[in-house]
């Protein structure tokens, strides 16, 4: 496939630059930003169905659109969770009920998901899921109880789809199933911040007592086939919008370089010209697994070389700072004990990104199994 841009891609790169441009800058809830996304249409282009309030694009449209959004400054997704995991995976997987009540609102921008898939003490081991759901009274639901961890946006979700033992007894990737469970259920549901080193809480611990779920996904018992489907889906056009932040993060750390000298250093330079060849061959293993290439391997390669580069991004972006990197742009309060500025942050959070989304011992071992095929690793009974 050759993937380049046509005039109607660069007419409709105009259309997004302008839109952008005028709305975005302004933008500070972000509940109401989403709203005026799907007001607008700009919600779901990739989905490829009719009928749910969102305008129709090609592919490499919607990879203009992702990469005008990462250049406009406009704020981060709330909604990128049900957008780009969970509206494929029902598109896939779902009945027609389920597209006509679920996709319209998060077209609209109206509701918000995350992800129940990370346990305490199963970290990356998917298939070592404890959550449990039985069966409710009547068969109306499932009664849902224990414990997701590192759940982005949950204390900002309307729903969250789960993944839960329904099958007694069974282990590993067996009798496991797909739920949809609406988060506004108190006394049932428990959403508790993570605090992290930068200071923020980007990520939840989620408890579920009883919790109840109307809706399964691909049908009892088809939850990992369903959920296997929603991680391939974590690849696709948001790699490359990824990919223009990194950018500038990393036009940052060379301007920083420039100021303090460190670009003098030969070992430095060395290391800023790597990153960003890196950064251009990542964008070009992108283009080629939009455009089809097969790859069964293919997200967990891109998650090795986005997550390292990332990583190594941030502790470049301290050393060309040397001394000052050690000092907070504020001084130290009771009620702030420290303020980090970008390249603190950068350095500090993008220690997580070869951990979360599936550490990369954990890309590897899929690598090694279903690509290379070499034998499987032994896992014990959950």
């Amino acid at each position: 496939m050759d993937f380049g841009f046509t005039q109607d891609d660069e007419d409709f790169r105009t259309d997004a630059r302008a839109w952008l441009a005028e709305r975005a800058k302004g933008a500070r809830d972000r509940r109401a930003w989403e709203r005026a996304l799907g007001a607008a249409g700009w919600i779901g282009l990739g989905w490829g169905e009719d009928g749910y309030g969102n305008r129709r694009a090609t592919l490499t449209q919607q990879v203009v659109w992702a990469e005008e959004y990462a250049r406009s400054g406009a704020p981060a997704r709330s909604g990128h969770i049900g957008e780009n995991l969970f509206a494929p995976t029902l598109l896939a997987h779902g009945t027609d009920e389920q597209k006509a009540r679920f996709l319209p609102p998060i077209a609209a921008g109206a509701e918000l998901w995350c992800q129940g898939y990370s346990e305490p003490g199963a970290g990356s081991d998917l298939a070592g899921v404890r959550t449990a759901a039985v069966r409710e009274p009547g068969g109306r639901g499932y009664r849902v109880t224990g414990q997701k961890i590192w759940t982005s946006l949950a204390r900002e979700a309307d729903w969250c789809f789960v993944l839960a033992r329904t099958e007694p007894g069974s282990v590993r990737h067996h009798g496991l199933t797909f739920l949809l469970v609406p988060m506004d259920q108190p006394g049932r549901i428990e959403v508790r911040p993570i605090r992290q080193m930068t200071g923020t809480s980007d990520f939840n611990e989620v408890f579920f007592d009883g919790a109840h779920a109307g809706h399964v996904v691909g049908g009892e018992g088809e939850g990992w086939r369903v959920a296997m489907s929603l991680l391939g889906f974590e690849r696709g056009v948001s790699t490359l919008a990824q990919q223009i932040g990194f950018a500038e993060e990393l036009g940052a750390v060379v301007r920083a370089a420039v100021e303090s000298g460190a670009v003098h250093d030969t070992v430095v330079r060395e290391r800023l010209v790597r990153q960003w060849a890196e950064l251009r061959t990542m964008r070009w293993n992108a283009l080629r697994t939009l455009a089809g290439s097969g790859d069964t391997g293919a997200p967990s390669v891109a998650k090795l070389l986005w997550a390292g580069w990332h990583q190594r991004l941030g502790e470049l972006a301290v050393l060309v700072r040397g001394a000052a990197a050690g000092v907070g742009p504020a001084d130290w309060s009771a009620s702030a004990p420290y303020e980090l500025d970008s390249a603190q942050h950068l350095f500090l959070f993008s220690r997580a990104d070869t951990i979360y989304g599936g550490s990369d011992q954990i890309q590897r071992t899929i690598i090694a199994e279903r690509v290379l095929g070499l034998p499987r690793e032994p896992k014990g009974a959950v």
